[in-house]
């Protein structure tokens, strides 16, 4: 992810946020809605302030102003890799960085197991593949040891006063419980190369870290659309190696094709859980080579000001497309459903800017014409965060909470899922 300069924030309370440590699983959370199948599409790189209101992002802010938006919606941790297992697995796993996995290797030690963080520092080896159990990664509430590249910090982690110790995690995400209780899930990851995703660490539709350019005859390098930091479930052994019927990296596909995203749309072929992440041009995070449309923003300190008006609207347009897409597959009207769509972490930025990030829910309910009005219209200020959202997801699809969701602080996010008047 990109990296600005980020000041001293003072002043701010570093109080723990108190945790019940469960090792593994809990029960199942307690107030949500049944829901058939869960749409999660994830965005990056933008804190709320930047997105609700931002004129160049007409969709998403009239979505958020018809449907259900979270006010008060936290990131966890930085940088990228570790907000998106937080989401799908409740638990940082004791990486703190955005380096690539240790492909198929099963006889390193996992952070789990040895209780020490990957560190957000280039001299740190890529990421042992999760396995087994462990302690993960304490969460500060500022953070003033995880700073390459972002001196002189701190890095602001939550919304700057709440923090997480390190607790047992176990290493297993939704997608394992999905498995185990019968369903099914994929994760879409915009710019896979047709050969799939097995030891891919970037790519850009066709060419890979696997196969250069270079190798065709083609001088420009890859362009790193896909990145494996944005696709969470590759840094799990089992899934890396297809030990578990429905537990693969054949369950990671690209956009288009056959089995993309846009094709299992079109024929109603949707899984229970959807993890849909757009390429760093369409999700906002930005590529340098790509294009003035994919630059990263000039001066990213939390406001608007300082923005690529590009990258914001080129991130419009290609949830306006995945949205409009689901909208009109034959599954959204099949049972109860319901589109997530958040952003991953704020981007590292001046004090006194917070974690916080936009999160939008918008359900089908009273969504059968395709252009419903403001009839499922609500807004939330309860305090949630990365781990709100998976427990909310697991209480809808009658799953166990897992790691932090299970803590007595996290709580379910009922009033934003439940899109009835």
């Amino acid at each position: 992810m990109k990296k600005t300069v980020i000041a001293l924030l003072a002043g701010v309370a570093t109080a723990s946020v108190a945790a019940t440590a469960f090792a593994k699983e809990g029960p199942v959370p307690y107030g949500m809605r049944h829901l058939d199948h869960v749409l999660l599409i994830m965005m990056e790189n933008h804190g709320y302030a930047e997105i609700i209101n931002n004129p160049n992002m007409p969709f998403t802010n009239k979505l958020a102003n018809k449907a259900g938006l979270a006010t008060n919606y936290f990131a966890v941790g930085h940088p990228s890799l570790t907000n998106y297992l937080e989401v799908v697995g409740g638990s940082n796993f004791g990486v703190l960085n955005d380096h690539s996995p240790d492909w198929h290797n099963g006889s390193c030690q996992t952070n789990l197991s040895t209780g020490q963080p990957a560190l957000d520092q280039s001299s740190y080896p890529n990421i042992c593949p999760f396995r087994g159990a462990g302690n993960d990664a304490a969460t500060p509430a500022i953070d003033t040891s995880n700073l390459e590249g972002n001196q002189p910090g701190p890095v602001i982690n939550i919304n700057g006063s709440a923090s997480y110790p390190a607790q047992p995690t176990v290493a297993k995400t939704i997608a394992h419980q999905i498995v185990a209780k019968g369903g099914t899930w994929k994760t879409y990851q915009e710019s896979l190369p047709p050969t799939g995703a097995d030891n891919v660490n970037s790519a850009d539709g066709v060419f890979s870290n696997l196969n250069p350019p270079t190798s065709a005859g083609v001088t420009d390098g890859v362009v790193g659309l896909y990145a494996v930091k944005h696709n969470p479930f590759a840094y799990f052994l089992d899934i890396q190696n297809g030990t578990h019927p429905g537990l693969s990296l054949g369950n990671v596909a690209s956009f288009d094709g056959n089995t993309g995203l846009f094709a299992d749309l079109r024929k109603g072929h949707v899984p229970t859980f959807s993890f849909i992440a757009p390429n760093q041009c369409n999700d906002q995070h930005g590529r340098s080579g790509a294009g003035p449309q994919c630059d990263y923003d000039p001066n990213d300190v939390g406001t608007q000001k300082g923005l690529n008006p590009a990258l914001m609207y080129q991130g419009d347009v290609a949830l306006e497309r995945i949205v409009g897409a689901i909208k009109a597959s034959p599954s959204w009207n099949e049972g109860r459903n319901a589109i997530v769509i958040v952003w991953d972490e704020s981007d590292y930025a001046n004090a006194p800017i917070t974690n916080q990030v936009a999160l939008i829910v918008d359900t089908n309910d009273g969504d059968h014409d395709h252009d419903a009005d403001d009839s499922h219209a609500r807004k939330s200020g309860r305090y949630y965060t990365h781990y709100s959202l998976l427990k909310s997801i697991e209480g809808a699809l009658g799953l166990p909470c897992l790691n932090h969701a299970c803590d007595a602080t996290t709580d379910t996010m009922n009033d934003l899922f439940d899109g009835r008047k």
